[in-house]
C-alpha cells in the first residue's frame, strides 16, 4: 500500500496536498493508523495540462517534508515522485528510500545509473509526454501492447544498468484516453506474464469522475471499485490517496482468496 503525499499547491485532489512539514506529519500518522506500507512524496503536480516548476523549487519544496518523514519515522520506506535524477540524489541522501519516476526514464538520462548505485527500489511508470503536454499524445497502435512493450524495454534496460528491485506500472490516466485506461485496465491480467510487480495508481481520477459524472471529493466509490479490479487481475501495490479504504479492500480480496483456496 502506497499512500500518496503531494507538496505542491496545484495537485487535483486538494486533501492530498500539504503546504508544510507539519502537515506532511499530520497526514502520515494517520495514513500510518490506517496501515500504509509506503509513503509516496511528490513535489510536482502531474495532473494533465500541469506544468513543471524547475529542479530548484521541486527542491525547495521537497525537502522539508523529506527531512520531517525521516526524522520522525527512521524506518518507515519513503519514496520519491520525481523524474529528475538530480532530484532523486538529493531525496536519498535526505533519507528517501526509493524513487517512483512517471516517465519510466524517458524525461531525463540518467535515472537508472542513480537508482543502480544506490541499489533502491524503483519504479517505471510509462506515459506519453510531460504532464503538460500528455493528453495530446494518446494515439497507439495497441494501448495494451504499446505500454506493455515499454515496460518491458525500460525495465530491461534498467536491470543491464544494475537496478535490481523494479516495479512497472502502466500509468493510468497519463497519456490515455478514459476508453483507453479502461482498456489497460481489462487486459492487467497480461502482467502476470512478467518477471516485475506491478503498481497502479488510479486513485480519484479523471477517467473516473467523468465515467460517474462525480468530482474528486466523490469518487472513492469507483476508485475502490476499480482497487478490486487491480488485486483479482494481480496487482501487488496500490497508490492511494484514501489509505483506509483501500486496505479494507485488501482485506475483502485476501478473504475471496483465502476461500477459493479451500477444496
Amino acid at each position: 500500500m502506497v499512500g500518496i503525499v503531494n507538496v505542491t499547491p496545484d495537485s487535483f485532489y486538494a486533501p492530498s496536498r500539504a503546504s508544510s512539514a507539519s502537515e506532511v506529519i499530520s497526514r502520515v500518522e494517520q495514513m500510518l493508523e490506517q496501515g500504509v506500507d509506503i509513503v509516496d512524496v511528490g513535489a510536482v503536480s502531474t495532473r494533465p495540462g500541469a506544468l513543471m516548476p524547475d529542479a530548484e523549487e521541486e527542491w525547495r519544496r521537497l525537502k522539508p517534508a523529506l527531512e520531517a518523514l525521516v526524522k520522525e519515522w527512521p524506518e518507515l520506506p519513503v519514496s520519491v515522485d520525481t523524474w529528475r535524477p538530480e532530484i532523486a540524489r538529493r531525496a536519498l541522501d535526505a533519507g528517501a528510500a526509493m524513487i517512483n519516476d512517471i516517465s519510466g526514464g524517458t524525461f531525463e538520462e540518467g535515472m537508472a545509473r542513480t537508482a543502480a548505485e544506490y541499489q533502491v527500489p524503483v519504479v517505471l511508470m510509462h506515459t506519453s509526454a510531460p504532464p503538460h503536454l500528455m493528453q495530446n499524445h494518446t494515439d497507439y497502435e495497441d494501448v495494451v501492447r504499446d505500454v506493455m512493450a515499454f515496460l518491458i524495454s525500460q525495465a530491461t534496460a534498467w536491470e543491464q544498468e544494475g537496478v535490481r528491485d523494479i516495479i512497472i506500472d502502466p500509468g493510468i490516466g497519463f497519456g490515455k484516453t478514459i476508453f483507453q485506461n479502461f482498456e489497460l485496465l481489462a487486459y492487467l491480467h497480461l502482467y502476470k506474464t512478467l518477471p516485475w510487480p506491478v503498481m497502479v495508481g488510479l486513485s480519484r481520477k479523471r477517467f473516473i469522475r467523468v465515467t460517474l459524472g462525480v468530482n474528486a471529493e466523490e469518487a472513492l466509490n469507483g476508485t475502490t471499485a476499480l482497487h478490486m479490479v487491480c488485486l483479482q487481475a494481480g496487482v501487488r501495490l496500490l497508490r492511494v490517496h484514501d489509505v483506509k479504504e483501500a486496505v479494507q479492500c485488501i482485506k475483502l480480496f485476501m478473504s475471496l482468496q483465502e476461500a477459493s483456496a479451500i477444496p
